[in-house]
């Protein structure tokens, strides 16, 4: 099963507005989404840049999102279990990368058949094994960010 996500700010493949990024305000980008399962439980968001020179960069982190959800607003806070992302931080982290070719930025959305019922603060790494098993769907959006 599939999920569709999108964002009023940039469409698949696009370029990400630089009011998202550590360029601009920083803030998270709205999303939305449509096709989650019915016997969804929860939902967990991980945006992360598989093109940093150190290795994947992990920008944000959020599980057990409420299933009833159809997206996210614009600089949202408060929703969710906040895990950590690459900068330390338990929040959003826009793309910032070194001067070069853009960047690819993938925001994927799972659907989970159970409440993960982890800390806040904890790792992709421990929120993607948690995951295994139990992701009913999922969907991502790609956007580009370059300096």
């Amino acid at each position: 099963m599939s999920i569709q996500i999108t964002s009023a700010a940039f469409s698949e493949g696009g370029a990400i507005p630089k009011k998202y990024t550590c360029d601009g305000e920083d803030l998270s980008p709205p999303l939305q989404w449509s096709g989650m399962p019915a016997q969804a439980k929860s939902l967990a968001l991980i945006m992360d840049d598989p093109d940093a020179p150190v290795g994947t960069w992990v920008h944000w982190v959020v599980f057990d999102l409420s299933p009833q959800t159809s997206g996210l607003a614009e600089g949202v806070s408060g929703v969710g279990v906040q895990g950590v992302n690459s900068f330390r931080k338990l929040s959003y982290g826009g793309p910032c990368p070194p001067r070069g070719a853009p960047h690819r930025y993938y925001f994927k959305l799972y659907a989970l058949d159970l409440l993960l019922a982890l800390p806040q603060g904890t790792s992709k790494a421990e929120v993607e094994k948690a995951m295994q098993g139990h992701v009913l769907a999922e969907g991502q959006l790609m956007g580009k960010y370059g300096r």
